[in-house]
């Protein structure tokens, strides 16, 4: 089964962030409870990532995704996009990401390795 990147890419962090809903509830919508993530050679599993989207909760007051690229298989999604979140202290923080996942037979994401670069407005390269 095969899922529509884009649109995972997009609404997830919406809901996990602003929706009414538990962050768990939806991180269980659209991951396996054994979901790991490797974000540029640090693993996260699913309590270390609830842990990090709880307090972000606060912290963003708007969260955007542009994808630039994103394809998927039966069982693999692969994904060039930008993550730009704007902080309730006033800075932007701005993501360049490159995703490569794999998932489970009802199609949520079981392990995602990704790499990213900061490209956040005034950063330098």
């Amino acid at each position: 089964m095969s899922i529509d990147v884009a649109a995972y890419l997009t609404g997830y962090p919406q809901e996990v962030t602003f929706g009414a809903e538990d962050a768990a509830l939806v991180f269980d919508r659209y991951h396996t409870v054994d979901f790991v993530m490797c974000n540029d050679g640090i693993q996260l599993d699913r309590a270390k990532l609830l842990a990090h989207v709880r307090p972000a909760r606060k912290r963003a007051k708007a969260v955007r995704v542009e994808v630039h690229e994103a394809v998927s298989t039966a069982e693999r999604v692969a994904a060039r996009y930008t993550l730009t979140a704007d902080m309730t202290s006033g800075n932007t923080i701005a993501t360049e990401i490159y995703m490569f996942g794999q998932l489970s037979m009802d199609g949520r994401l079981q392990r995602v390795d990704q790499i990213t670069r900061d490209v956040s407005p005034g950063r330098r390269p």
